[in-house]
């Protein structure tokens, strides 16, 4: 598989007219860029999602709620296809329709972190990028990641932060998109979490306030409308034991013990329900026997 990936590389420099428009006007931005797939649209929208690698439940279903949400009103997310907040922000923006693109420590031809693999198969198979500054070949370098942040945020109109500890990454990801003349928001989160502090300390410091997906929306003029915006919703209708263990859920993660304490349900017919619900699309796993809903 990997034989046939760098058979697809491609690279372009800046003299070419297709080398991305928001990168050239900045500076400090690479001569040439490597990648496999595409390249973002210069035509479209475009926001960067990132944050910690080991967030929290939570972080995980508003990175991927958000990504969903921007991606299905056509914005394109950016990212940096790390585990956690990275790579949940891809996979809402594949389920959400519209292309999402990785920006890589390492050569393109090298999957990192490897456990990623499917995800970085599935960016290309729904049309969006893997690229990078770093010729094939390359490994990937703790430096390096600091220094590819400046690109996910010049690929992008705003920068979303969904968790953040104080000294972070994502906060680096920041500082470039605010030199580069771009907006940033933050996800708040619990006053006493750790991984809320980089997040707070920006809305501190005049970051945006994105307590829901739609103030993102603003920043494009986009009016928001329910995600069945072509049609009303149609009304859920469950069966009793379905309905009682769905209406425990929402959009904070619940615990399965949590909801067979609150159902009083045995905890067999629980599991069962909850995967039931899963394969229903009505619900989602977003950590190991932590539920949310999916709308």
């Amino acid at each position: 598989m990997e034989g046939t990936w760098k058979k697809n590389i491609r690279s372009i420099t800046k003299n070419s007219p297709d080398y991305p428009e928001k990168l050239k006007n900045l500076p400090n931005m690479p001569d040439t860029l490597y990648y496999l797939g595409n390249l973002p649209d210069g035509t479209k929208p475009s926001s960067a999602i990132v944050g910690a690698r080991m967030c929290s439940p939570y972080g995980r279903t508003q990175a991927f709620c958000y990504a969903r949400t921007l991606s299905s009103y056509g914005i394109q997310v950016i990212s940096g296809m790390a585990q956690g907040i990275d790579a949940e922000g891809h996979k809402g923006a594949i389920e959400g329709g519209t292309p999402t693109f990785a920006v890589l420590g390492n050569g393109v031809d090298i999957c990192y972190p490897s456990a990623n693999r499917r995800l970085y198969e599935e960016i290309l198979e729904n049309g969006g990028g893997i690229i990078s500054e770093f010729p094939p070949g390359t490994k990937p370098i703790p430096w390096h990641f600091p220094a590819r942040n400046r690109i996910i945020s010049a690929l992008s109109d705003v920068v979303l932060i969904v968790e953040a500890k104080e000294k972070s990454g994502s906060l680096i990801t920041a500082g470039f998109a605010l030199d580069q003349g771009k907006n940033v928001y933050a996800v708040p989160g619990a006053v006493n979490d750790a991984l809320s502090r980089g997040c707070h300390k920006l809305i501190y410091d005049g970051a945006g306030i994105a307590y829901c997906p739609e103030v993102l929306l603003t920043e494009w003029g986009i009016t928001w409308q329910d995600l069945g915006k072509s049609e009303e919703k149609k009304k859920l209708v469950l069966a009793k034991d379905l309905d009682m263990v769905y209406s425990c859920l929402d959009l904070r993660p619940k615990n399965a013990d949590g909801i067979i304490s609150k159902t009083g349900l045995p905890p067999g017919k629980v599991n069962g329900i909850l995967m039931e619900l899963e394969l229903m699309g009505l619900i989602r796993e977003v950590g190991r026997r932590y539920y949310v809903r999916r709308d």
